[in-house]
């Protein structure tokens, strides 16, 4: 309920801002690209959070996939399907390595991810200089490829906003409508009572790494198309986004609490203020102002709602 005020509020100030141009399709695509990309990796880092875990490799990811996919198909000449195919193999395999670690240790996710995601960027920047002898790599897709991951729609609705949409009710399913969901709330309340009950932790926990890794690996490979170059530097500011994103939406940092429509309000708000001050023709250091301010703002107004929610439980018994 807090995410959705937000959004209305944020939503309304930038369209008096904006004017006619950012309520209408140049407005709705711009924001909605950006939604799009920043989405598709916040869900599953939404989805470990509320288990109690974090994942800031999905930085190192999206360029170390969008490097593989240019370079197996670009400068390899593979099939674009096998580039594709290695892009996303990139992010599972990451997905993997931080999963094991996390559930064979004791270090907090917060760090392994850390050090898998500098460990990563390592790596990506010398196979690159090594085999390419630079830091981008071009590639112009193959006409399918480009249709289905790269394409613009009547030249501004990027397609990857159609599987945005398909990964949210993917995730959905999983967290609300599937016993998937009732392991990872039991995850972020009390892991050891989850696992006491039967729950397959470990594999639960390095599943949702490998399905953040896949998502970063996704958006990418999908930035490839786009775009038709990789760059090592790409990727970083998905890290803070995402996660801002999430918290907007109204999951815990601490875990055991929040839900995809709140993951799903808090990308479109994030997104409605990062292109609104723009259209406003605001300084941009205003956006980064409204960002900060409506993060605290969300957080205490979703503590405020899940006061009220559990004093009206107790009542209501």
């Amino acid at each position: 309920m807090g995410t959705a005020l937000g959004f209305l509020a944020v939503y309304v100030f930038f369209a008096i801002m904006g004017g006619p141009v950012f309520i209408g399709a140049p407005g709705w695509s711009s924001w909605l690209n950006i939604a799009a990309e920043v989405g598709i990796i916040a869900l599953p880092v939404g989805l470990l959070m509320i288990a109690g875990e974090f994942d800031l490799s999905v930085g190192s990811v999206v360029p170390a996939a969008s490097m593989t996919t240019a370079m197996l198909a670009g400068h390899y000449d593979f099939p674009a399907l096998v580039a594709i195919f290695g892009g996303l193999a990139v992010g599972l395999g990451v997905g993997f390595v931080n999963g094991v670690i996390v559930t064979r240790s004791a270090i907090p996710s917060l760090i392994v991810t850390i050090g898998v995601m500098f460990a990563v960027m390592g790596l990506t920047l010398g196979i690159a200089v090594m085999i390419k002898g630079s830091t981008s790599v071009s590639y112009v897709p193959a006409p399918l490829a480009k249709a289905m991951l790269g394409q613009f729609i009547n030249g501004m609705f990027n397609v990857a906003i159609f599987w945005w949409l398909g990964f949210v009710a993917l995730a959905y399913f999983v967290l609300h409508m599937s016993p998937l969901g009732n392991w990872i709330f039991a995850l972020g309340g009390d892991r050891e009572s989850a696992r006491n009950a039967g729950i397959p932790t470990r594999k639960l926990t390095i599943g949702m790494f490998m399905a953040s890794g896949f998502c970063a690996a996704f958006v990418g490979v999908a930035q490839v198309m786009t775009y038709q170059q990789a760059q090592v530097a790409g990727g970083q500011a998905f890290i803070f986004n995402s996660i801002m994103c999430v918290v907007i939406g109204g999951v815990l940092l601490t875990g055991g609490a929040g839900s995809i429509l709140g993951i799903f309000l808090g990308t479109i708000t994030f997104a409605v203020v990062n292109q609104g001050v723009f259209f406003a023709a605001l300084d941009p250091n205003i956006g980064s102002i409204i960002v900060g301010a409506l993060l605290l703002v969300a957080v205490l107004s979703n503590d405020t709602f899940r006061r009220l929610a559990a004093q009206a439980s107790r009542t209501a018994k």
